[in-house]
């Protein structure tokens, strides 16, 4: 299972349709995390937090929306506000099992999003599956959509074979929208990789270096656009979007300016992704066992001096790529122990000394080898020993977050 991306384009009115359902869903959810939070404190009531959603789910439904104040959430799909408290289950369920931190609410400053499905559907009989196609929306080639509970809207690329999905989510970034959903459908992965195994060291000074020779950078467009970024910001450091407790309305001139900061925001980010996205299927398509290190990304983002080149380069997406990607292309990933010694270890003789990191040569004063630092740390994680060596599973990326919906490069 895969999934597609693809940009809407709107017109005025469909914009403020996907704004409004957006804000509805991030009402939704704030207001079942408060009464989730307050139930907390009632005394005599032992339900689990699933049980407590359910009853807030029917507070919400039989008082909340029957209320005159509410009654602008009856112009949306009931999907949105269901899909809306299940995300609120899930992101509980993982607070509780310690996968991720509490629930925060959601803001516009954070973007916006929402989640529509398809619910009904022709069953033969009670407790079988649907008829196939039924109760999933077909999606034909060309430039069109059709959202369930919603009208046809139409894309900036056209997706070019028939499919179906049932569930489909809706995401802002800037101010372009964009549509997401999964297909039931298997990558097949290729039989033969033309390298057995190699070793990724993941460095500072180039996004990765493999055992092979290959060097992989990221592209001078990144820097440029967080030069201009830099430019951006500082020329208008003194803009204010507006004061909601001091009832001052922001200007056009700081709306302009924060839609242009944030699509230049996007642009860095995809920027970063493209690069990820195509380095990691080169790497999965050519070699078959791909050992990385693993590395304490979050402890090392805590040195100001090496955060902004860590986040850059993005060690941990370039693991979650490659972790993932095993399925699409047959590939096995192997993580070797962030003890091992892969920079101080000479790749020849084995004589392990110390490394400063502006060392950039390794010139190993047993045996008079010279190489590149990196290079010479990728053949160490090629080479490790069986003990330092453990699998990459895919559930060890699931527990920071789902693989996103995204094409492979």
């Amino acid at each position: 299972m895969y999934a597609i991306k693809r940009e809407l384009k709107l017109n005025n009115k469909e914009t403020s349709l996907m704004r409004g359902m957006a804000g509805f869903r991030r009402f939704v959810y704030n207001f079942g995390l408060d009464m989730l939070v307050t139930s907390w404190s009632f005394e005599g009531v032992n339900k689990s937090d699933s049980k407590r959603i359910d009853s807030i789910k029917q507070v919400f439904t039989q008082v909340i929306m029957k209320t005159p104040e509410y009654a602008w959430t009856k112009q949306y799909p009931s999907t949105v506000y269901q899909s809306a408290f299940i995300d609120l289950k899930k992101a509980v369920k993982r607070w509780r099992q310690g996968l991720s931190g509490f629930p925060k609410k959601k803001t516009k400053k954070k973007g916006d999003s929402f989640t529509v499905y398809k619910t009904s559907g022709i069953y033969p009989e009670k407790g079988k599956k649907a008829i196939p196609f039924t109760n999933r929306v077909v999606i034909k080639p060309g430039k069109r959509i059709q959202l369930p509970g919603l009208k046809e809207f139409r894309l900036k690329e056209k997706i070019g074979f028939i499919c179906s999905s049932q569930t489909f989510t809706v995401s802002r970034t800037a101010d372009k929208w964009f549509v997401s959903f999964a297909l039931d459908a298997d990558k097949v992965p290729p039989i033969y990789h033309p390298i057995e195994r190699v070793g990724v060291d993941l460095g500072v000074k180039t996004l990765a270096t493999v055992s092979n020779g290959t060097c992989y950078a990221m592209p001078e467009a990144n820097k440029r656009a967080k030069t201009k970024l830099k430019l951006l910001q500082w020329r208008n450091r003194n803009k204010v979007l507006g004061s909601k407790k001091l009832g001052v309305k922001a200007s056009k001139n700081a709306w302009d300016y924060y839609v242009k900061l944030a699509r230049h925001h996007a642009r860095i980010s995809n920027i970063r992704r493209d690069t990820t996205q195509k380095m990691t299927t080169d790497l999965s398509r050519r070699a078959y066992c791909i050992r990385i290190e693993d590395l304490n990304v979050s402890g090392m983002m805590a040195n100001r001096k090496l955060a902004a080149a860590i986040s850059d380069n993005c060690f941990y997406e370039v693991r979650r790529q490659l972790v993932y990607k095993q399925s699409h292309y047959g590939t096995k990933v192997e993580l070797v122990d962030r003890w091992f010694p892969s920079s101080k270890t000479c790749s020849i003789c084995g004589h392990i000394q110390e490394m400063k990191l502006s060392d950039r040569v390794f010139d190993c004063q047993k045996c008079d080898n010279v190489m590149d630092r990196d290079l010479n740390a990728s053949i160490n994680l090629e080479n490790a020993p069986e003990e330092k060596v453990r699998s990459a599973r895919p559930e060890l990326i699931n527990a920071c977050g789902q693989v996103g919906a995204d094409t492979l490069g």
